[in-house]
């Protein structure tokens, strides 16, 4: 692999090279679109053209897919939470795989559902998410959330639902592994976005969910005549990253977009693993802060590792510099297209495609990446204004 440095970015080439697995081709992600469509909140977001900014940085088209508007949510992560959490109450309670979620609302089945309780570790959005969907399932969930989250993450969680949602001291790591021992210790429900061996059934399911996200971009696409050639994607444990670029290379076939991994340089363990070059997924421990929350995780999901492994033309590190750029660039547009409220782990993309274009030591890099005038670009905004201070101080919007 062949690795690039300039204006702060870390980049690593990689020949993509497999197949997409059976669970996140159409067939088996077909559950989860049936069910987002059968609840009364369901909409499909929206798929930003942005002209003044693809023409601004040279290339031909740029789209964002603003998750901002997700079920009220602020965050894509409801798609995943509600469809797992389905999917496990389903289970339990020995109901076929495709009840939807106005049937698992009837009285007769609400007296079982309403003594399961759910537990899970969150950055924030997964978390708000969970608690929801188990507040619509009439379930208590219980949420934890690592060192250094902000307040207003809990309380947004708490606001959507959720019994406790409490801030440990401990990294997210280390809080997923106290989750899964509440779970264990009291028999709750384990629902983690993230997956280890022996914990893969339930991620797999959020992953699926996920899934929606992505065929909602290329059906908009479709619409429009358009196929991406670049689709950039944020990654923490990459359970979002693998989700999304599993369903559109499936989508896509053999003619396969170019698709970038993008992390905080300060814990990119999808970059360090694929860095490694053993084909194994690698923890890498923090190295400072970042203020993209979403993303400041150290160990790789490991049930969509081997889709980044495999299927993934470059991976990123990005200094948080570049988030922000992202979030003023689609926040306070000079180029009169529409503003896009993007909050930190949602922008990043968004200033990396901006540094690519722009900054003239990076030239080479965006010439092998084949970014040029011709290009259709598609980015994943996967939360708005998250922490409303930050995003306010970043922005400038006070």
């Amino acid at each position: 692999m062949k690795e690039y440095h300039g204006s702060g970015i870390r980049a690593l080439e990689h020949l993509p090279q497999g197949e997409v697995p059976a669970f996140l081709r159409a067939p088996a992600t077909q559950g989860a679109w049936t069910f987002h469509h059968t609840m009364a909140e369901y909409a499909p977001t929206p798929l930003v053209r942005l002209p003044g900014l693809a023409k601004t940085l040279g290339v031909g088209e740029v789209f964002l897919k603003d998750e901002s508007h997700r079920f009220g949510l602020n965050a894509f992560k409801g798609l995943g939470g509600s469809y797992a959490l389905a999917r496990r109450v389903a289970q339990v309670l020995g109901l076929p795989e495709g009840i939807t979620l106005q049937q698992l609302q009837r009285p007769e089945i609400q007296q079982q559902v309403r003594q399961m309780t759910f537990v899970t570790t969150t950055d924030g959005n997964h978390g708000r998410g969970v608690a929801w969907a188990a507040r619509k399932l009439g379930c208590q969930a219980h949420v934890y959330l690592p060192a250094g989250s902000a307040p207003v993450r809990a309380q947004a969680i708490l606001d959507a639902g959720a019994a406790e949602a409490r801030i440990l001291d401990l990294a997210y790591d280390e809080a997923v592994t106290y989750a899964a021992r509440m779970a264990e210790e009291k028999g709750w429900h384990l629902i983690q976005d993230t997956s280890w061996p022996g914990y893969e059934e339930v991620p797999a399911w959020i992953v699926q969910g996920y899934a929606t996200m992505a065929r909602e971009a290329a059906e908009q696409l479709a619409a429009g005549v358009q196929r991406p050639t670049h689709v950039f994607l944020q990654a923490g444990v990459g359970a979002m990253a693998g989700g999304v670029l599993g369903c559109l290379a499936d989508w896509y076939g053999g003619d396969l977009p170019c698709f970038g991994v993008v992390e905080p340089e300060t814990i990119p363990c999808i970059y360090a693993s694929a860095q490694a070059g053993d084909g194994k997924a690698h923890q890498v421990p923090p190295k400072g802060q970042t203020i993209m929350a979403g993303l400041n995780c150290g160990a790789p999901c490991s049930l969509t590792w081997p889709v980044l492994r495999d299927l993934a033309s470059w991976y990123f590190a990005c200094p948080d510099a570049v988030a922000e750029e992202g979030m003023v660039l689609l926040g306070r547009p000079t180029t009169g297209d529409p503003a896009v409220v993007s909050g930190e782990s949602g922008g990043v993309t968004a200033g990396l495609l901006a540094r690519l274009m722009t900054r003239p030591d990076l030239e080479p890099l965006r010439r092998r990446m084949g970014l040029d005038t011709e290009s259709v670009v598609l980015l994943f905004s996967t939360e708005g204004d998250t922490d409303p201070a930050h995003y306010r101080k970043v922005v400038g919007t006070d």
